[in-house]
């Protein structure tokens, strides 16, 4: 296996700690970890298995999803730093209990600066076989004493963030007789729809996916279902959630769109900076994605607690994100800045004020 830290980044102007890529020919395996920061504690952050188109691609998603990890866990209160790691290429080919295995080695050498959990292609079972070689690992199966699927407490937080911008907007958390329109049914989104059903919203979807598609018209006949996520942004919605992959929120996006809020769990929604100042010109509030889908990494952080997990404990601390969510768009009007900037404001004010007695964190 073969490690090499990459100096690529100090040209690309991020202001990450650490990059590490890793290959190993045997297994098929390629990988890239980024540690964003460790002021607040070790970093935690999901695996990605996904088919980038290059390299670069793979590079550029995981320095801003490790970005955005410092900020979702110092917004969120935890003790722990911003990390991402992606495994380039496709996991219905590649996957494999060598190359988790492989990968497992490979997070065991950085000595548990960074605790890997499941994301986008990976899964809980994957945990468990990573851990057969590593230490340092979260979102494991029940079985072996972890969280199991943390899409669970992703998709709670997201509810409770909408519900925190519904009562900023409307004045009531309510959302009977809204029109939502979920981007996105996978892991997380299928979660979110079962929640915004049982309030008793109206719920249009998109996915690439046909059998996500298939999941959600078997269990929730009543989701219309349109065809492309364009389709989707064209409808009267109340509100718009995009789940999928980042980047969601273009300027064509914004310039459909007729929803009052944009909330949902994907991460890095906003395409390029700005685009949180042209959903402010156009009346809709943002809720910040870190802010809101922070759920799921409370809940394989409470893996890390001494006395074992409690999902209990965990969707307590979950809950706690509404009240997070409404006190950015307080900020936000208060400082008369886009809620995206609000938030930035108070993690960093955290990663100042509690990072500096800590500094670069060392097993």
């Amino acid at each position: 296996m073969a490690l090499q830290e990459s100096s690529d980044v100090f040209e690309a102007g991020h202001d990450h700690e650490q990059v590490v890529f890793a290959n190993d020919p045997a297994t098929g395996l390629r990988a890239i970890v980024a540690i964003h920061s460790t002021a607040l504690g070790p970093a935690l952050g999901g695996t990605r298995f996904f088919p980038y188109a290059s390299t670069a691609a793979a590079l550029s998603d995981v320095l801003d999803l490790s970005r955005g990890m410092s900020y979702k866990a110092a917004l969120a209160g935890l003790d722990l730093g911003g990390g991402k790691a992606v495994i380039i290429g496709d996991p219905q080919q590649l996957r494999s209990e060598a190359l988790f295995r492989a990968y497992g080695r490979f997070v065991q050498s950085l000595g548990g600066r960074y605790y890997t959990a499941c994301d986008v292609g990976t899964f809980s079972p994957d945990m468990d076989d990573i851990a057969r070689e590593c230490d340092y690992v979260t979102g494991r199966t029940v079985a072996h004493g972890g969280a199991g699927d943390s899409s669970v407490l992703t998709a709670y937080g997201v509810y409770q963030g909408l519900r925190a911008a519904a009562q900023f907007t409307w004045g009531t958390t309510a959302l009977a007789g809204r029109t939502v329109g979920v981007a996105g049914v996978g892991k997380v989104g299928h979660h979110l729809v079962t929640h915004l059903l049982e309030e008793g919203a109206s719920v249009v979807v998109t996915d690439v996916s046909p059998a996500a598609l298939d999941r959600i018209r078997e269990e929730h006949p009543a989701v219309r279902v349109v065809a492309s996520a364009a389709e989707l942004v064209a409808e009267p919605l109340d509100v718009y959630a995009p789940c999928a992959m980042g980047g969601a929120l273009t300027d064509d996006v914004v310039e459909a769109l007729s929803a009052s809020i944009v909330c949902g769990a994907a991460n890095n929604q906003l395409a390029h900076p700005g685009i949180e100042k042209s959903l402010e010109e156009r009346g809709i509030l943002y809720a910040p994605d870190y802010c809101v889908n922070s759920g799921g990494l409370i809940q394989v952080a409470d893996e890390l607690d001494p006395a074992g997990f409690s999902f209990e404990r965990a969707q307590q601390r979950a809950a706690g994100i509404y009240d997070t969510t409404y006190s950015v768009f307080e900020l936000a009007a208060s400082e008369g800045v886009p809620p995206a900037h609000a938030a930035d404001r108070l993690a960093e004010r955290r990663m100042r004020d509690v990072g500096r007695l800590r500094g670069i964190w060392l097993s």
